[in-house]
């Protein structure tokens, strides 16, 4: 009989380049509309006040947002693979820790986007039959990525599945 896999916290944290991703990605989503609020400000006068406040009030909370929240979703983040299970935990405010038995896993894939391939980092995703989805493990170095993906891969392949 296999051996009993637990909820418990995953000893990895992430590449701390993973910071200046998540900040990128904020500062992408929410500079473009900061901008265009700006120059329509500048250019619509009878309503510059408000475009230009709405700007402001898109724009403060924004980068306030791409500062603290991914020193805290780096603090909060983590993940480690055993000869069981990949255990990932995620979230911010609503913490998810997922296990993913490798008898269950029936994929795994490494993905870089081009702001990825930036920074350098990697996502490995594990593809199961769970209906909650494939469990992530984003920000990682990428070449550990692609060594983990492999790791996983090998063990998958030895781990008989369930017979239930």
């Amino acid at each position: 009989m296999g051996a009993t896999v637990r909820l418990r916290p995953p000893n990895n944290t992430l590449d701390g380049r993973v910071v200046g991703w998540w900040r990128t990605q904020w500062l992408l989503l929410v500079l473009p509309v900061v901008a265009l609020l700006v120059v329509l400000g500048v250019l619509i006068a009878p309503a510059r006040l408000w475009l230009l406040l709405s700007a402001a009030a898109v724009g403060v909370p924004g980068l306030a947002c791409a500062v603290f929240l991914p020193l805290w979703w780096f603090r909060v983040h983590r993940w480690e693979v055993t000869d069981d299970a990949v255990y990932v935990r995620t979230g911010f405010f609503w913490q998810e820790w997922r296990i993913a038995p490798m008898s269950r896993i029936q994929t795994v894939d490494t993905v870089r986007g081009p702001l990825e391939q930036a920074y350098r980092l990697a996502t490995v995703i594990v593809t199961t039959a769970s209906s909650k989805g494939a469990v992530k493990i984003e920000g990682l170095d990428h070449e550990l990525a692609a060594s983990l993906a492999e790791q996983l891969t090998r063990i998958t392949r030895a781990t008989p599945g369930d017979a239930t």
